[in-house]
């Protein structure tokens, strides 16, 4: 499958054979670096990280996978850059993609990942925006995929903030390759209207269900349940309103419970606040697989990178 030159700015950009693709890739990548084998396939390649916001799996991801397979890693902070500010996204753009292979984007507002992909004439990857964080999919379908055997006729239960980027880009996500989706946060919380009506014309593709409610009872035969912090960065003045509208919505052993298997899973994309959206004791039950889909956050960046750019 040829994807050489194509930018990674949101799953709706990709068919399922190709979702798929960088996942498999992504599982035979971890297994060579298992074996101590790296690649070569971004040779000469210098990758242009931007960073408006922090991360330790995005960042550690990228520069891991530039490294591994031969490429140069450049970081380049809010503070290192004049992102918008005294040189336009268009111009900074057009720098950067004279200078560096590929670039990579975590920050906030998705037309800004979108603008560097137009402008710069070179891959441009999303580690992350408000509205969408597509590499963090990949990772939690490897996961899923090593603990189910495939991905199809799963069914996938976000608790929490219903609307944020986790919640928006699973479910784009899941619908595309058809894992059922469940939302289950309070009405307020909602995805928006407009992505619920894009998704459900990709379910119809995929043969996938998508149920958004405010019950938990939903959660009823779940075999991942996936939760995230209630606060996303940027909105910690709405902490106090937060943690009361979710605080049944938070995932602990008894909702575990509720979906009635042994087999289910929990799935975190971190940092996780214990003893809000999940408790100690359940967050550690889960641990092993929750550190699994961090590792995984590496292989599939590589596998992005090495799809879209490597020799």
């Amino acid at each position: 499958m040829n994807l050489k030159g194509r930018s990674f700015l949101t799953l709706k950009d990709f068919t399922a054979d190709e979702i798929m693709y960088f996942i498999d890739l992504a599982a035979e990548l971890k297994a060579k670096k298992k074996q101590g084998i790296t690649g070569k396939s971004l040779q000469g390649k210098n990758i242009a990280l931007i960073f408006e916001k922090p991360s330790t799996r995005t960042r550690c991801a990228f520069t891991v996978g530039c490294i591994d397979e031969g490429a140069h890693p450049e970081y380049l902070g809010k503070n290192d850059i004049q992102l918008g500010h005294k040189e336009s996204i268009e111009d900074t753009a057009r720098v950067l993609g004279r200078m560096f292979d590929g670039i990579e984007y975590r920050g906030f507002a998705q037309e800004t990942v979108e603008k560097l992909a137009k402008y710069s004439g070179v891959p441009v990857w999303n580690g992350l925006t408000d509205s969408d964080h597509p590499t963090q999919i990949l990772a939690d379908f490897l996961t899923m995929k090593e603990q189910f055997g495939e991905l199809k006729g799963l069914k996938l239960a976000f608790v929490g903030d219903g609307r944020n980027n986790m919640a928006n880009s699973l479910m784009i996500g899941a619908t595309k390759v058809g894992i059922h989706f469940t939302i289950l946060a309070p009405k307020s919380l909602w995805p928006e209207e407009e992505l619920v009506e894009t998704c459900k014309e990709y379910a119809k593709e995929s043969g996938s269900v998508i149920e958004i409610s405010e019950n938990i009872d939903a959660i009823k035969d779940a075999d991942v349940v996936y939760t995230d912090v209630w606060c996303s960065m940027g909105e910690e003045d709405q902490a106090a309103t937060r943690i009361e509208l979710l605080r049944p919505y938070q995932v602990n052993d008894n909702l575990m419970k509720k979906t009635g298997k042994d087999s289910t899973i929990l799935l975190h994309c971190l940092p996780a606040v214990k003893g809000n959206e999940v408790t100690e004791e359940t967050f550690e039950k889960y641990a092993d697989v929750i550190f699994d889909e961090a590792e995984n956050r590496m292989h599939t960046i590589k596998a992005v990178m090495v799809a879209t750019l490597g020799n």
